[in-house]
């Protein structure tokens, strides 16, 4: 099969990348693709089989060395054309992202921009691989360390972000010298594939970079089970995290994990309150509320308490929800499943106490009536075991409690499984480097709103995962270290 995509009836039905062809592999049937503003299906991607993924990881494998001998440079070259024509593809996969994920078009233009940074930064770092040289205790002889490439890496992404985060794993480790195979999840399939033509297309040589759908069940766990995968990095849910880890035990295999979050957003008396509101609707609704790091609990100090909830609920009933490609505020929640998922939360927390202050829900009327809505929804919880507290939520409702003291709220924030990311709007500096060590998170923001910076370091502790993305040290979790003691004498 020579083609990328054939269009029939309206709807585009995908292949496979292995091996640099495009394949529909050893797939009898096909997964269909919906558009959750719409509910139609605009396209279909090939269901792989078990076969396809150890496939595509014979691949990898057998291209991975002649990629590693390259220099480093000349793979950054490499990157750095990927980067370029992904601008230039700039419109097309930011209107695939609108269709299969439902973000609205100018979200969809800043992870675009999202995919060629990542890549852009990990092109930087191919003169950056750095060993060591140390003095031994013996004469004549040195000890080296140096940095090598792990071999063929699974990359396994969430349908929130489904071409930003599989760029953000793919640059790192094709400069670090490894080969790569994409699982995207069955809701976003579609801008992962689009990837795999722009590699294609700017020379990336067959096998380094391959692309398999299907489902978690069959594909997703063939590639994480084969002894092929020398490393498995995902960004996904706990308990696709607890099964990954799980399952890579019987082979001790490397993996890095990005997995949940429950934000707390904390905002103190002392806090320019207008710039917290602005920064809380943000970190809470962008994406209709579905980002790891966003203001999952808002915990505000009693005397600026009524103030900022105030301003934060007139700004919430202000945010417009619609069709993704007219720029609306909000789109839809990416599936039917993931409202009812919303619903059971906020009604178990209903049950044991949470108030209403903003009702919004489900909307299926008019407009609504095809899609899958959410309005924003804020609620007064008093009880830390709610499940507005405890359950990460991934949509635009937002619990609201009060505290007394910065220690009483640093208890209520630290009182969760996960630890991914918070926020924090003091001008008390004191307590801004008390947060350092005794706020529980892998990743602060402190009077500003969400949006890691490609150098910085995405890290979960806790529940939210293992290792991390971003900056040096994301690039080195593609790199395993050889020491070679080395004698003369």
């Amino acid at each position: 099969m020579s083609q990328f995509v054939r269009t029939i009836s309206g709807v585009d039905h995908y292949a496979m990348f292995i091996n640099g062809a495009w394949t529909t592999g050893h797939a009898t049937d096909v997964i269909e693709v919906e558009n959750p503003a719409t509910e139609t299906v605009f396209a279909t991607i090939p269901n792989g089989t078990a076969q396809d993924a150890l496939d595509a990881l014979e691949a990898a494998q057998a291209a991975q060395v002649a990629w590693a001998r390259l220099p480093a440079i000349e793979r950054g070259r490499f990157v750095s054309r990927f980067a370029d024509a992904i601008d230039e593809n700039r419109q097309r996969m930011a209107k695939i992202i609108v269709a299969e994920q439902g973000k609205p078009l100018n979200q969809a233009f800043g992870e675009v921009d999202a995919c060629s940074n990542f890549l852009r930064y990990a092109a930087e770092n191919a003169r950056r691989i750095e060993g060591d040289i140390l003095p031994s205790d013996a004469p004549k002889e040195e000890l080296w360390i140096r940095r090598l490439p792990y071999g063929v890496v699974v990359g396994l992404t969430a349908w929130n972000y489904p071409a930003a985060l599989a760029a953000r794993k793919l640059g790192p480790a094709l400069i670090a010298g490894n080969s790569f195979v994409l699982k995207a999840h069955e809701f976003t399939p579609v801008s992962g594939l689009e990837l795999a033509r722009i590699a294609q297309e700017v020379g990336i040589p067959n096998g380094v970079f391959n692309v398999v759908t299907g489902a978690g069940r069959t594909v997703g766990e063939a590639l994480v089970n084969s002894p092929t995968s020398d490393l498995i990095t995902m960004t996904g849910s706990n308990r696709a995290g607890r099964e990954i880890y799980a399952a890579g035990a019987e082979q001790i295999k490397v993996l890095r994990l990005e997995l949940g979050g429950k934000a707390p957003f904390i905002v103190m008396e002392d806090a320019d309150i207008d710039a917290a509101v602005d920064s809380a609707i943000t970190a809470r609704f962008t994406n209709c509320g579905q980002i790891c790091t966003c203001n999952e609990r808002m915990y505000l100090q009693k005397n600026i308490a009524d103030e900022f909830t105030e301003k934060f609920i007139a700004k919430a009933k202000q945010l417009t929800i619609g069709q993704p490609l007219e720029n609306p505020d909000m789109g839809p929640k990416v599936s039917g499943d993931e409202i009812v998922k919303i619903e059971q939360i906020v009604g178990a927390a209903v049950s044991q106490g949470a108030e209403f202050l903003l009702k919004g829900g489900p909307l299926n009327d008019g407009k609504y009536a095809k899609g899958h809505w959410y309005a924003p929804s804020v609620l007064r919880v008093t009880d830390q075991k709610s499940p507005l507290i405890e359950q990460e939520i991934f949509g635009p409702v937002v619990p609201v409690s009060e505290f007394d003291t910065f220690d009483q709220v640093l208890a209520m924030a630290n009182d969760t499984r996960f630890g991914l990311s918070a926020y924090v709007y003091t001008q008390n500096f004191r307590n801004i480097m008390a947060l350092s060590t005794e706020l529980e998170f892998g990743e602060i923001y402190v009077n500003r709103t969400c949006g890691e910076l490609v150098q910085g370091f995405h890290t979960g502790w806790g529940h939210s995962g293992l290792g991390g993305e971003d900056g040096k040290y994301g690039f080195d979790g593609y790199l395993r270290k050889k020491a070679m003691y080395v004698n003369w004498s």
